[in-house]
């Protein structure tokens, strides 16, 4: 298990590579500014909803009032996740991102709410590929959004996050669900079929990968295994 040294600042928390903490694809002023219900711009987004992902419209939002306490505090832990490094697309899981900034925030978080945080485990689906440059990257966005919807359909979806692609192509998506179960009807809808077509079709290579996420007791450590059925 990875320990948890120290808590970081729930306003505050960095990178040592300087990459930014906004969520991917959306710029500070974006998360006011696009998000609408219903067709109709929003100045802000209401409390009970939460932006997990890069999309914004009200489909793809997180809807807190049907988790409980300990999934609350995961999700707005983890919309501070970002990539550490340049080459996350390539790097072990557990070696991308910021972990132990995301999990100081879930701690002080929690401690801060008078939350006893009890240890157990979440779902955590990773999905490395490699496009070509003539990949028309506009149609797998629209797949991409599709797909999403679904997913959140069931609010089992705590975090979804994608990259960039690299010079040559390759990219890191992930989602962290609550629990197997919540991720299988979204693997299941049209858009998720769809968007896995156009994936042997458009890919030059892709893979899927399964962990398990465990934070232990009041978030003191924390680990990211393989799955195992």
């Amino acid at each position: 298990m990875q320990k948890l040294l120290s808590v970081v600042s729930p306003k505050a928390p960095a990178t040592s590579s300087g990459l930014s903490t906004t969520p991917p694809h959306l710029e500070s002023s974006d998360v006011v500014q696009s998000f609408t219900i219903d067709g109709i711009a929003q100045t802000t987004a209401p409390e009970n909803l939460l932006i997990v992902s890069p999309y914004t419209s009200r489909p793809h939002l997180l809807d807190l009032t049907l988790l409980n306490h300990a999934q609350i505090h995961l999700a707005k832990a983890l919309t501070i996740l970002t990539p550490v490094m340049e080459t996350y697309a390539t790097l072990p899981y557990i070696s991308s991102f910021n972990w132990k900034a995301v999990f100081g925030l879930l701690a002080a978080s929690a401690e801060a709410d008078g939350y006893v945080w009890k240890e157990q485990s979440f779902y955590v689906v990773i999905f490395r590929s490699q496009v070509p440059p003539s990949t028309n990257r506009s149609e797998l966005a629209a797949l991409d959004v599709k797909a999403h919807a679904e997913a959140m359909a069931g609010n089992g979806l705590l975090k979804y996050w994608f990259g960039t692609p690299d010079a040559e192509g390759r990219n890191l998506a992930t989602c962290i669900w609550r629990r197997r179960e919540d991720a299988q009807p979204g693997s299941s809808g049209e858009g998720h079929k769809a968007a896995m077509r156009a994936t042997i079709k458009m890919y030059t290579e892709w893979q899927v990968e399964r962990r398990k996420l465990i934070v232990g007791e009041e978030v003191e450590d924390w680990d990211i295994i393989p799955w195992k059925d």
